[in-house]
């Protein structure tokens, strides 16, 4: 394995990740502007307020990305055993 395909298995790798991940933490941070600025305009400081939604917003996310996050997934490792096998030839 030379630096370069290292570089390039890496770059491959992190890219994936936030692209899996991104979806997940936009619906997070929009579901948390919204209740800040919910409690902002309310005076209501309940530390639970913001919590369980950002948790159950999440959780949805999760659960509707799922087929997305598994195919982005499984193209990676098809990828990387692809690689490997060329590697060992």
């Amino acid at each position: 394995m030379t630096l370069d395909l290292v570089i390039h298995l890496l770059t491959e790798v992190f890219y994936t990740i936030m692209i899996v991940l991104l979806p997940i933490l936009g619906a997070s941070l929009i579901i948390g502007i919204i209740i800040s600025i919910f409690q902002a305009a309310t005076s209501i400081q309940e530390m639970t307020l913001t919590f369980v939604p950002k948790i159950f917003i999440t959780g949805i996310s999760v659960i509707l990305l799922l087929p997305f996050i598994a195919d982005k997934i499984i193209s990676l490792t098809i990828k990387i055993f692809t690689m490997f096998e060329t590697l060992v030839k």
